[in-house]
C-alpha cells in the first residue's frame, strides 16, 4: 500500500518542508468543510492512501480560488517543489469541472522535470476541455523529447484523435504503438478499438478486436458502441449476444450501448426484455443508464412505459426531463411537455430547443417564437438546432420578418456555423413565406446540397405555381445522380396539379416504381387533385376506386373541391358523404358541399347541410391571421375585438377599405396627407370629379 502521510518510515517521499506546517488540526478542519465528491480524483489508485493534511485539502478542493490558497501555502512551505504534490494540483486544474486548463498549462510550464503521469494529465485535460489539438501537441512533445510513455499516454492521445476526427493522426499513433510494441497491451488495444469505432471505421475496430488474444468487458463494449454509432443496431445486438455467451458480464456502459441499439432499431420488445431482466437480477442502474432506458422507450413509441420509469426515478437531470419533453411532443401532449419544461430546476440549451421543437412540431408556432425571443432576452447561446426549429415555426406562421432576421443576424454574420441542414431550413422558410426568389438564391449559392435541399426548392416552386421550374429542377437533380424519394414526387405531382399537366402527372406517378417507391396516399391525393382540377372527375373517381389502400380525407377532399369547381353535384355529394364519415367534426366539409349545392341552386340540400351542422353543434372555424410587431405575435380572427387596440385597428382598416373603393372612380388629385387627416365623404368625391380627370392616389409609408 502506498501511504502518503506527515512523517514516518512508510512515507513514499519525505519533505524537509513538512515540519513547517504549524497547525495541522486547523488544516484538517478546513479540509472537512469542503465537499469531497469530486470527479477529478474519483479514479485515483485504490491502494493510494493520503494522510498529509495539505494534500487532503487538494483532494477535497472544489474551486480555483481554494486551490490557489492551497498552492500559496505549499509555496511558502516548499511542498510545491515535490513532484507528487504538484501533480495533485495539476490534476485538479486539468480534470475537475471547476478547474482551469489554462492555469494547468502555466503550472505545467513551471515543473522542471514532469513525470509521465503529469504529461498524461495534460493530454487528458486538453481532451476533456475539447482542445484536442493542444492535447496532441503535448503528445508530440513527448515523442520529440523521448519521454518514456506508458499505456495511458497512447490511450489519451487516441481519445483526442477520435473526438477531433483526426483519423490520419490516429493511424500515426497506431503505427507508433506497433513500433514500440505497446499493441500487445490490453488497455491500448481497447483504446484502438474505441478510436476506430468512434471514427466510424468499424471494420478496423473489428480487426483490432479479432486480433486481441484477451478481451475484457471494455473490449466488447467499445466495439458494440462503435456499431451503435454507425447505426448498425443488428450487428451491435449480435455482438452483445456473443459477449453474453462468452461469459463476460456487461457493465453499465455496455447496457447503455445496448439500449441505444434497441432505440435505433425501434425494437420495444427487446428493450423491454433487457430492462425487465436487469430488474429481476436486482442490477443497480445509475442515472446515465436510466436515461438510456428512458430514451429507448420514447424512441420506441411507448410513452406510458417512459412515464412509469420517469416517476420511479429518484434522481432526474436535465437529460431525463428533456427526454420526456421529446416524448410528449411526439404524442402531441404539448401542455404536459410545457409543464415538464417549467418544472425543470435547471434548463440547458438542449431543453429549450426541445420545447421550441415541441411547439413547432405540433403546429403552435406562436408559442415557439415566443420561447425563442425569451431565449434571446436571456442571452442563451443558441445552437443550430434552435434556429432550425425557429425557422420551421416561421414557415408555419408566415413570419418572414423573423426568419429574415435569423438569416441576417445569425447566419450571415457567422454567429452560428452554417450547415446544409440550416440552409435547407432557410430555403423551406423563404419558400413557405412567399419569398421564392430568396429561396432560389440561397439554393444557387449552396456549395454542397443534399436531397432535402432539392426537395425543399421543388416543393416550394410547386406551391407557388412554378411548375416548369419545379420539373426542371427534378430533371437536374436526376442528372446529378440524386435518387428521388417520396417527398420529391409529392413536389413533382403537386407541380403538375397546379399547372394542369395530366400526361406528365401520370408519367411521374408510374415512374415511382423505377426508383423502388410505392405510391402512398399523398401521391394519389396529388394525382386526384390534378384530375379534378382539369375536370376529369370520372377518371379521378376511378383512380380512387383502384387505390390499393383506403382513401383518406385528402383524397376525397381533392375530389370534392374539383366537383365544386366544375359543378358536379352528384359526385360531390358522394365525396362529401365519405368525408363526413371520416371526419364528421370538420366544418370545412359542410361549407364546401353547401357551396357546391348553392351554386347549382340546390337549396334543399343547402338547408339540410346547415341543419346537420346545427344538430351536431358544428361551427365554421374562423379564419386566423398573425402579424409580428417588434418580436411580438398578434393573432386575429374575423370580427375580433379582443385586442386592446382593436378600435385603432378597425379605424385604419375602414380607411383602407374606403381607399380601395375609390378605385372605382376617377377624380382630381388629392394630397395624400389629407387622406389621413380627414375622412373622405361621398359628396367630396363627386365634387372632385367635375372635369372627369383621372386621380392617382399614392400612399407613402
Amino acid at each position: 500500500m502506498l501511504v502518503y502521510q506527515l512523517a514516518g518510515n512508510s512515507c513514499k517521499f519525505e519533505s524537509t518542508g513538512i515540519s513547517m506546517l504549524s497547525k495541522p488540526q486547523a488544516l484538517l478542519r478546513f479540509y472537512r468543510s469542503f465537499s469531497s465528491n469530486q470527479k477529478w480524483n474519483s479514479n485515483q489508485q485504490p491502494n493510494l492512501v493520503i494522510t498529509h493534511p495539505t494534500l487532503l485539502l487538494i483532494e477535497s478542493c472544489n474551486s480555483m480560488s481554494q486551490l490557489k490558497q492551497i498552492q500559496a501555502n505549499m509555496t511558502r512551505t516548499g511542498l510545491i517543489f515535490h513532484t507528487f504534490p504538484v501533480s495533485r494540483l495539476l490534476s485538479f486544474c486539468a480534470l475537475d469541472d471547476s478547474g482551469d486548463i489554462h492555469y494547468a498549462r502555466l503550472l505545467f510550464s513551471q515543473i522542471s522535470e514532469p513525470n509521465v503521469y503529469i504529461w498524461n494529465t495534460m493530454i487528458r485535460g486538453y481532451v476533456k476541455a475539447e482542445l484536442q489539438e493542444m492535447g496532441l501537441c503535448v503528445f508530440g512533445r513527448m515523442v520529440r523529447e523521448n519521454i518514456e510513455m506508458d499505456e495511458r499516454s497512447y490511450v489519451f492521445a487516441l481519445k483526442g484523435c477520435g473526438v477531433l476526427g483526426g483519423f490520419w493522426v490516429g493511424e500515426s499513433v497506431h503505427c507508433r504503438i506497433r513500433k514500440v510494441r505497446f499493441d500487445e497491451d490490453l488497455i491500448v488495444r481497447n483504446g484502438l478499438v474505441h478510436f476506430y469505432g468512434q471514427s466510424g471505421r468499424v471494420k478496423d475496430a473489428k480487426k483490432v478486436f479479432d486480433e486481441s488474444p484477451v478481451r475484457d468487458v471494455v473490449s466488447w463494449t467499445s466495439l458494440i458502441d462503435g456499431y451503435v454509432r454507425k447505426n448498425m443496431a443488428d450487428e451491435a445486438l449480435a455482438l452483445f449476444r456473443m459477449m453474453s455467451s462468452s461469459g463476460v458480464e456487461p457493465n453499465e456502459v455496455t447496457m447503455i450501448a445496448v439500449f441505444s441499439a434497441c432505440a435505433h432499431k425501434g425494437d420495444l420488445m427487446l428493450g423491454k426484455f433487457f430492462h425487465e431482466s436487469m430488474e429481476k437480477r436486482g442490477a443497480k442502474c445509475g442515472l446515465n443508464l436510466l436515461n438510456a432506458i428512458l430514451d429507448m422507450y420514447i424512441k420506441c413509441g411507448s410513452l406510458p412505459l417512459a412515464k412509469e420509469l420517469f416517476e420511479k426515478m429518484e434522481v432526474k437531470d436535465a437529460f431525463s426531463r428533456t427526454t420526456m419533453i421529446n416524448g410528449y411532443a411526439k404524442n402531441g401532449e404539448v401542455d404536459l411537455a410545457r409543464k415538464c419544461f417549467s418544472d425543470m430546476p435547471h434548463r440547458n440549451v438542449v431543453s429549450w430547443n426541445a420545447m421550441i421543437a415541441c411547439y413547432s412540431q405540433n403546429n403552435r408556432p406562436k408559442e415557439a417564437l415566443e420561447l425563442f425571443h425569451e431565449m434571446e432576452r436571456r442571452g442563451l447561446a443558441l445552437m443550430e438546432t434552435t434556429l432550425v426549429c425557429v425557422l420551421s415555426a416561421c414557415a408555419q406562421s408566415g413570419s418572414l420578418d423573423i426568419g429574415r432576421r435569423v438569416h441576417d443576424y445569425y447566419v450571415k454574420q457567422r454567429r452560428i456555423k452554417c450547415s446544409v441542414i440550416l440552409v435547407n431550413a432557410l430555403i423551406d422558410m423563404y419558400a413557405k413565406c412567399g419569398s421564392i426568389d430568396a429561396a432560389e438564391e440561397l439554393f444557387a449559392e449552396m456549395p454542397e446540397r443534399d436531397l432535402v435541399s432539392w426537395n425543399s426548392l421543388i416543393v416550394g416552386c410547386a406551391s407557388h405555381g412554378f411548375a416548369g421550374r419545379a420539373l426542371t429542377l427534378f430533371e437536374q437533380m436526376r442528372t446529378l445522380g440524386f435518387i428521388p424519394d417520396e417527398i420529391t414526387f409529392v413536389g413533382v405531382l403537386s407541380a403538375c396539379a397546379h399547372a394542369g399537366l395530366v400526361n406528365e402527372g401520370w408519367k411521374y406517378l408510374r415512374a415511382m416504381e423505377m426508383f423502388g417507391l410505392v405510391p402512398a396516399k399523398v401521391h394519389y391525393a396529388c394525382m386526384i387533385d390534378l384530375l379534378s382540377r382539369v375536370g376529369q372527375l370520372r377518371d379521378a373517381y376511378e383512380l380512387i376506386l383502384s387505390m390499393p389502400m383506403e382513401p383518406d380525407t385528402a383524397v376525397w377532399g381533392a375530389l370534392l373541391n374539383g366537383c365544386r369547381m366544375h359543378g358536379n353535384v352528384e359526385l360531390g355529394k358522394l365525396a362529401g358523404e365519405k368525408l363526413i364519415a371520416l371526419d364528421p367534426e370538420d366544418s370545412g366539409i359542410y361549407v364546401l358541399l353547401a357551396s357546391l349545392c348553392a351554386n347549382k341552386r340546390k337549396w334543399g340540400d343547402v338547408s339540410k347541410l346547415r341543419s346537420m351542422m346545427r344538430i351536431k353543434g358544428i361551427k365554421k372555424n374562423p379564419g386566423r391571421s398573425l402579424i409580428d410587431v417588434e418580436r411580438k405575435l398578434h393573432e386575429f380572427v374575423a370580427a375580433d375585438e379582443s385586442h386592446p387596440r382593436s378600435q385603432a385597428i378597425y379605424k385604419v382598416l375602414n380607411e383602407i377599405v374606403l381607399l380601395s373603393k375609390l378605385e372605382e372612380y376617377q377624380f382630381a388629385v388629392l394630397p395624400v396627407e389629407n387622406i389621413f387627416q380627414e375622412p373622405l365623404h361621398s359628396d367630396q368625391v363627386k365634387q372632385g370629379n367635375k372635369d372627369n380627370k383621372p386621380l392617382h392616389i399614392a400612399i407613402y409609408a
